[in-house]
């Protein structure tokens, strides 16, 4: 007596094959399928589609659930369109067709290549099973050359667009702003500007019911549904900490698009992995910026200066601002008991048994809170009373010490370049005197090497001397905004974290010395954003 056969079809469709078009659809695939089983009096137990999934990888979901029917007996026949349906990997394929199918007596028909495993398998199947991946490797070649191309001219092939972006409805691949949330960015951007950290973002976003990005694509497109269809009512508003960073680190907002921040090990192992800064592909100005590149970098500069807030609610307001003035370490907090805390050089602070590293520039913390309260209050009492007379003091202030930097700076490039011509010049002399035998090969090689390597460090000095000179040049628009800023501010009564980081970028302890009286005294520069040193 025959057989009977409990049939699996089962059908693949990944995202490579949909350019070939309804030739091998998913519901190509099933008619073929169908009308096999029918006119083979096949007994169908159940469809089996894994839609989106390469061939090379065997933990495709519907796949895994088929197996596992085999396992338990349900089914002891798969059929497939052809052997590219089943899979593209040389050594899978002889795996289940020599191997567990016959151990467990499994009946394999691909239809359209008229392979049937109770007929006996035809001598070209390792070769077509070999021609298959052969196939998804060159495919996964020219996939990833046609998205280098694409990301070069600037193209996000990403499905989503970024929050506060949509998809530019007139041009593939591209973003525009979308007006209905730029204003979450903008906020979230606003709030880490002043202060906050990530925490403290998504306790306000919370708060404030700001729906997080996957429920607007819910509210509008539908999609997220099996997050948000039966969930609670705050699901909708509950930021997670990983979205904030994200966000605030995504160059996306000043304009850029940077790709190839992770990639799958091989065509094979389609298992993510995160590469190498250096490896991202960094494309500028592809689109219409919504963060500045300034309120950006800030943002930057105090995501990489933060440090967790202390039980006491002390320490906090001025983490990753206070610098050592003599070796540029930061400063380290203490307590003396419960009487009162202060700070010394952290330098000093980790190396001191050794001796030699640093001086203690010791300053206690109601010193500096009270003397950096009274210089902000002083600030902003002049941009209440007359912000444009503030705005001019600060202008030839600024002035006075761009072009106290400049001179130094100058001095220092044509110094450089001297040293550079000068190293030129011996250089081609010596070349002359070996080429004339006038000195040997071995000394050559010697003092090449050694000039080579100065001619290094001084080039990159004069580079430096240039950067310095180009960043130094303060413009009237830094004057303004750190005048509207402070008088967005008002007077302050006390300090906090947030106020700190949006007005200051540094604040320089100097180590403390003795007057002619025996008084103690100390210098302290506060570095304020956008205006640098101001007195």
């Amino acid at each position: 007596m025959k057989q009977p056969y409990n049939t699996a079809l089962y059908m693949r469709l990944s995202r490579d094959d949909e350019k070939y078009g309804d030739s091998v659809s998913i519901e190509t695939q099933r008619t073929i399928l169908r009308q096999f089983a029918s006119e083979n009096n096949l007994h169908v137990v159940d469809e089996y589609v894994d839609d989106g999934w390469s061939g090379t990888n065997f933990e495709r979901p519907d796949f895994k659930r088929m197996m596992d029917d085999v396992e338990s007996g349900k089914i002891n026949c798969i059929v497939t369109k052809d052997l590219s349906r089943f899979g593209r990997e040389h050594v899978m394929m002889d795996y289940y067709l020599e191997f567990m199918f016959p151990e467990k007596h499994i009946r394999y028909i691909a239809v359209t290549e008229n392979e049937d495993t109770e007929k006996g398998l035809s001598d070209f199947v390792p070769f077509k099973n070999l021609f298959n991946e052969w196939f998804a490797k060159d495919t996964s070649r020219k996939v990833k050359a046609a998205l280098r191309a694409k990301h070069a001219a600037g193209e996000r092939t990403a499905t989503y667009a970024p929050l506060g972006y949509k998809k530019d409805p007139d041009e593939k691949n591209k973003i525009v702003i979308d007006e209905e949330t730029r204003w979450v960015v903008e906020k979230i951007f606003d709030l880490a500007a002043h202060g906050c950290g990530a925490a403290k973002i998504a306790r306000v976003l919370y708060d404030e019911k700001v729906p997080t990005p996957a429920y607007w694509h819910y509210m509008r497109q539908g999609k997220f549904d099996y997050v948000f269809a039966d969930a609670p009512e705050d699901k909708a508003y509950s930021w997670s900490l990983a979205i904030i960073r994200a966000i605030l680190n995504d160059e996306t907002y000043i304009g850029n698009t940077i790709h190839h921040k992770q990639s799958t090990i091989s065509y094979k192992n389609k298992k993510v992995v995160q590469n190498p800064k250096e490896e991202w592909v960094r494309v500028e100005n592809t689109h219409e910026p919504i963060i500045s590149k300034d309120l950006f970098n800030q943002v930057q500069e105090q995501i990489a200066t933060r440090r967790r807030m202390q039980k006491d609610a002390t320490t906090q307001i001025f983490a990753g601002l206070l610098k050592c003035a003599d070796c540029g370490w930061s400063m380290s907090y203490a307590k003396k008991d419960i009487s009162y805390a202060y700070y010394v050089c952290g330098r000093h602070r980790a190396y001191r048994y050794k001796g030699g590293e640093c001086t203690r520039h010791y300053l206690r913390y109601d010193v500096l809170y009270a003397y950096v309260l009274e210089r902000i209050q002083h600030w902003a009492k002049r941009a209440k009373k007359d912000e444009n007379k503030l705005l001019e003091d600060l202008l030839k202030s600024g002035d006075r010490e761009r072009a106290a930097a400049v001179k130094k700076q100058t001095a220092e490039l044509k110094k450089a370049e001297k040293r550079k011509a000068e190293l030129d010049n011996m250089f081609a002399k010596m070349y002359e005197d070996w080429a004339a035998g006038r000195i040997t090969e071995s000394n050559f090689n010697m003092l090449s090497q050694r000039y080579q390597k100065e001619q290094e460090e001084q080039e990159q000095k004069i580079q430096d001397c240039k950067t310095k000179l180009a960043a130094g040049q303060q413009t009237v628009e830094d004057a303004q905004k750190w005048v509207e800023l402070i008088k967005q501010i008002g007077v302050p009564k006390e300090l906090t974290a947030e106020l700190l980081n949006a007005l200051i970028e540094k604040i320089i302890v100097h180590e403390a010395t003795e007057d002619d009286f025996g008084f103690r005294q100390q210098e302290i520069e506060i570095i304020f954003r956008f205006v640098g040193k101001i007195d």
